[in-house]
Protein backbone atom coordinates (compact mmCIF):
# COMPACT_ATOMS: atom_id res chain seq x y z
CA UNK A 1 0.00 0.00 0.00
CA UNK A 2 1.00 3.81 -0.37
CA UNK A 3 0.32 6.76 0.84
CA UNK A 4 -2.82 8.62 -0.15
CA UNK A 5 -1.81 12.07 0.58
CA UNK A 6 -1.93 12.95 -2.92
CA UNK A 7 -5.40 11.88 -3.52
CA UNK A 8 -6.30 16.13 -2.03
CA UNK A 9 -3.72 17.34 -4.80
CA UNK A 10 -5.39 18.86 -7.49
CA UNK A 11 -4.51 15.96 -9.65
CA UNK A 12 -6.06 13.82 -7.17
CA UNK A 13 -9.48 15.70 -6.93
CA UNK A 14 -9.67 15.99 -10.80
CA UNK A 15 -9.04 12.01 -10.96
CA UNK A 16 -11.79 10.75 -8.71
CA UNK A 17 -14.36 13.26 -9.70
CA UNK A 18 -13.93 11.98 -13.03
CA UNK A 19 -13.94 8.32 -11.69
CA UNK A 20 -17.39 9.31 -9.91
CA UNK A 21 -18.73 10.21 -12.77
CA UNK A 22 -17.85 7.14 -14.51
CA UNK A 23 -19.20 5.25 -12.04
CA UNK A 24 -22.89 7.52 -11.89
CA UNK A 25 -22.98 6.98 -15.50
CA UNK A 26 -22.11 2.99 -15.17
CA UNK A 27 -19.20 2.81 -17.23
CA UNK A 28 -16.58 1.31 -14.95
CA UNK A 29 -17.63 -0.47 -11.55
CA UNK A 30 -16.67 1.26 -7.45
CA UNK A 31 -14.60 -1.76 -7.86
CA UNK A 32 -12.33 -0.41 -10.89
CA UNK A 33 -12.10 2.89 -9.65
CA UNK A 34 -10.98 1.62 -6.10
CA UNK A 35 -7.90 0.27 -8.31
CA UNK A 36 -7.07 3.31 -10.18
CA UNK A 37 -6.90 5.10 -7.30
CA UNK A 38 -4.62 2.51 -6.35
CA UNK A 39 -2.65 2.78 -8.87
CA UNK A 40 -2.41 6.38 -8.73
CA UNK A 41 -1.00 6.26 -5.56
CA UNK A 42 1.82 3.96 -6.15
CA UNK A 43 2.27 5.97 -9.49
CA UNK A 44 2.52 9.43 -7.85
CA UNK A 45 4.47 8.03 -4.92
CA UNK A 46 7.12 6.44 -6.93
CA UNK A 47 7.12 9.47 -9.53
CA UNK A 48 8.01 12.02 -6.71
CA UNK A 49 10.77 9.67 -5.32
CA UNK A 50 12.41 9.17 -8.27
CA UNK A 51 12.02 11.56 -10.76
CA UNK A 52 11.91 14.96 -8.49
CA UNK A 53 15.39 16.46 -8.23
CA UNK A 54 14.64 19.90 -6.81
CA UNK A 55 15.68 21.58 -3.41
CA UNK A 56 13.90 24.26 -2.18
CA UNK A 57 15.09 26.19 1.00
CA UNK A 58 12.84 27.44 3.46
CA UNK A 59 12.97 29.44 6.88
CA UNK A 60 10.30 30.10 9.00
CA UNK A 61 8.87 30.44 13.04
CA UNK A 62 7.65 26.83 14.20
CA UNK A 63 4.09 27.36 15.33
CA UNK A 64 3.35 24.05 15.97
CA UNK A 65 4.55 19.92 15.58
CA UNK A 66 2.89 16.60 15.79
CA UNK A 67 4.33 13.14 15.25
CA UNK A 68 1.65 10.83 14.96
CA UNK A 69 1.51 7.06 13.00
CA UNK A 70 5.20 7.66 11.91
CA UNK A 71 4.34 11.10 10.46
CA UNK A 72 5.51 14.58 11.19
CA UNK A 73 3.16 17.52 10.97
CA UNK A 74 4.70 21.04 11.02
CA UNK A 75 2.71 24.29 11.00
CA UNK A 76 5.11 27.00 10.53
CA UNK A 77 4.09 30.86 10.50
CA UNK A 78 6.13 33.42 8.26
CA UNK A 79 7.57 31.17 6.00
CA UNK A 80 10.23 32.33 2.89
CA UNK A 81 10.85 29.61 0.30
CA UNK A 82 13.94 29.97 -1.52
CA UNK A 83 14.93 27.95 -4.68
CA UNK A 84 18.16 29.47 -6.12
CA UNK A 85 16.78 32.84 -7.58
CA UNK A 86 13.37 32.74 -6.64
CA UNK A 87 12.15 33.75 -3.03
CA UNK A 88 8.10 33.12 -2.01
CA UNK A 89 6.82 34.65 1.22
CA UNK A 90 3.85 33.12 2.91
CA UNK A 91 2.11 33.42 6.10
CA UNK A 92 0.52 30.07 7.16
CA UNK A 93 2.21 26.56 5.77
CA UNK A 94 1.33 23.62 7.16
CA UNK A 95 3.71 20.42 6.17
CA UNK A 96 3.51 16.75 6.52
CA UNK A 97 6.21 14.51 6.29
CA UNK A 98 5.93 11.01 5.97
CA UNK A 99 9.00 8.13 5.76
CA UNK A 100 9.08 7.63 1.81
CA UNK A 101 10.92 4.28 2.41
CA UNK A 102 8.45 2.77 4.23
CA UNK A 103 4.97 1.85 2.79
CA UNK A 104 2.36 2.72 5.22
CA UNK A 105 -1.01 3.18 4.09
CA UNK A 106 -2.24 7.05 5.29
CA UNK A 107 -5.53 8.61 3.60
CA UNK A 108 -6.11 12.07 5.96
CA UNK A 109 -4.29 14.51 5.10
CA UNK A 110 -4.47 17.44 2.85
CA UNK A 111 -1.53 18.27 1.26
CA UNK A 112 -1.09 20.12 -1.88
CA UNK A 113 1.76 21.05 -4.17
CA UNK A 114 4.05 18.23 -3.24
CA UNK A 115 3.36 18.28 0.52
CA UNK A 116 3.56 22.14 1.43
CA UNK A 117 0.10 23.24 2.32
CA UNK A 118 -0.34 27.17 2.57
CA UNK A 119 -3.34 28.23 4.82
Amino acid sequence: MAYQLYRNTTLGNSLQESLDELIQSQQITPQLALQVLLQFDKAINSALAQRVRNRVNFRGSLNTYRFCDNVWTFVLNDVEFREVTELIKVDKVKIVACDGKRMYFYSNTSVHRDMFTHI
